[in-house]
């Protein structure tokens, strides 16, 4: 069931500071198993400063990060993914040019014998590359083909796939579906959504666009300046709802009023026509 159980990870007002400059302050967030975590905000939101906490590339300086209940500040991103924290970036971290089955295992190749007769196992490699991906949804003919040759929704789906089948318990996705047309983001929206419901994932999907994350998400926050202006489960959420907040909430609304107030000043005050006497 999905968000069932204790959370997987749970940040307790987390902060953190650049010299002088406040990048978070205050941030609550849980992810739960089988759950999708939404994380929205505009450039300069704090989205990638939170991502980068929970995937262990910079410690956090205030709060409490918890990962199974237990207080934990990651010093690498190593030490996130021993505990099953990945992230895929929207680099992706893959090489064009190699085949699909290498950048499956790429760093994590299986080898067959020792010494100066040690070799890859490419049988075994391709065989589970392609049963990992299958379990996906993704059929391709040829494991061979440079993976810089698929589609950029497929690149992404091979990502995920990877990451899962390395053990990923939560997997964090840094805009998906930023460079992507509206067919290749319903595909990886497709298989955020499968990650998470047939392979029991949490994942964190940061994006700052309303209609993707209203099509799968779970749970939803709205990042504004390095603090949370919106926390809320899917049931208590309307997609209009989310739009206004991702929009600029009560600020949106106080500027809309004060806008209308000058035209109506300005109306009021122009000189009315007079017509012929």
């Amino acid at each position: 069931m999905a968000g069932s159980g204790a959370p997987i990870i749970q940040l307790r007002g987390i902060g953190k500071s650049y010299a002088n400059i406040s990048a978070l302050r205050g941030v609550d967030l849980s992810v739960r198993q089988g759950e999708v975590t939404c994380i929205l905000g505009d450039n300069g939101a704090g989205k990638s400063t939170l991502i980068s906490i929970i995937a262990g590339l910079h410690p956090h300086d205030s709060g409490d990060y918890l990962v199974d209940g237990q207080p934990r500040k990651f010093s690498s991103p190593r030490e996130a993914l021993n505990l099953g924290i990945a992230a895929v970036y929207q680099t992706l971290a893959l090489v064009p040019l190699l085949p699909v089955w290498r950048n499956f295992f790429l760093g994590s190749e299986i080898e067959l014998g020792r010494g100066p007769l040690r070799r890859l196992d490419r049988a075994k490699m391709q065989d589970v590359t392609r049963n990992e991906l299958h379990r996906m949804g993704i059929d391709l003919a040829n494991l061979e083909q440079p993976v810089g040759t698929l589609s950029g929704g497929q690149r992404q789906v091979v990502a995920i796939a990877r990451a899962v089948h390395f053990g990923a318990r939560v997997l964090i996705l840094d805009e998906p579906t930023a460079a992507l047309g509206v067919a290749q983001s319903g595909l990886v929206l497709r298989y955020i959504s499968q990650a998470a419901r047939s392979q029991g994932i949490g994942v964190i999907f940061i994006t700052h666009n309303p209609h993707h994350a209203f099509l799968v998400g779970d749970h939803f926050i709205v990042l504004a300046r390095g603090e949370v202006g919106l926390d809320m489960p899917r049931a208590d959420l309307t997609l209009d709802n989310l739009m206004f907040h991702m929009a600029g909430g009560k600020g949106l609304s106080a500027l809309e009023h004060e806008i209308q107030g000058e035209r109506t000043a300005s109306a009021q005050a122009a000189p009315k026509a007079v017509g012929p006497t």
